[in-house]
């Protein structure tokens, strides 16, 4: 690894630990050369996971684009980043565990769908009424009915 003041080559890793996520070692090294010390991570290197969009075009699956939207949703919502974190983890376990390293745009749509209806009506309702164009009034009042009555049948469930 170059130093990246002065471009020697001779460096050495002064301390290696994880990085917060853990898919990733933290490196400081320091230079022999101008003794600059800096940092660098070490990943895993992943076959990208391809994302077929409405109109049938791909792009690259971007974990930023996923939580924007989510965290869009959830913006002044009483649920914990970590929750958010832990879904968009698990969510990626499961898209890299497929055979295929291709995954619809709506199917995302729905995996977030779901996340959202579990962890705040509110954030799913304002997630919803993007994802799905409500073209009118009563399109929003049936996916809120729908939630209430989730609700209620689930409550009746729990007794």
């Amino acid at each position: 690894m170059n130093c990246n003041r002065c471009d020697g080559a001779d460096t050495r890793v002064v301390d290696s630990r994880l990085a917060n996520d853990g898919n990733a070692v933290r490196r400081r090294r320091e230079c022999a050369d101008c003794g600059h010390r800096f940092t660098t991570y070490e990943r895993v290197e992943q076959p990208p996971i391809l994302v077929i969009k409405k109109g049938g075009q791909r792009e690259q699956y971007s974990r930023t684009k996923m939580m924007d939207g989510l965290l869009k949703a959830l913006h002044r919502r009483p649920v914990p980043l970590e929750d958010v974190e832990a879904f968009a983890r698990d969510l990626e376990v499961r898209l890299r565990e497929r055979p295929k390293r291709e995954v619809s745009s709506r199917a995302l749509g729905e995996e977030m769908l779901q996340f959202l209806r579990q962890a705040d009506h509110i954030a799913y309702v304002r997630y919803a009424s993007v994802y799905h164009e409500f073209e009118n009034i009563d399109a929003l009042f049936e996916a809120v009915a729908n939630l209430v009555e989730d609700r209620k049948t689930a409550e009746r469930n729990e007794r």
